[in-house]
């Protein structure tokens, strides 16, 4: 399965408390953070609920 490099380029602050949950759950704790994660239906779809905080990058294996 491919993998996914999600980056958080955004802060959570003054966010909604759904988007800083998604964040944590991500794996991401702090700008300019990345995490690497399996290309799953449920990471895409926590991905596109704060498209404007993530950027996301295919990783080469």
């Amino acid at each position: 399965m491919a993998k996914i490099k999600i980056t958080q380029i955004r802060s959570g602050i003054d966010r909604p408390e759904k988007h800083k949950r998604i964040l944590r759950a991500l794996g991401l704790r702090r700008n300019q953070t990345s995490c690497v994660h399996e290309d799953s239906a449920q990471i895409m779809g926590m991905v596109r609920k704060i498209p404007h905080l993530v950027r996301v990058d295919e990783v080469q294996e």
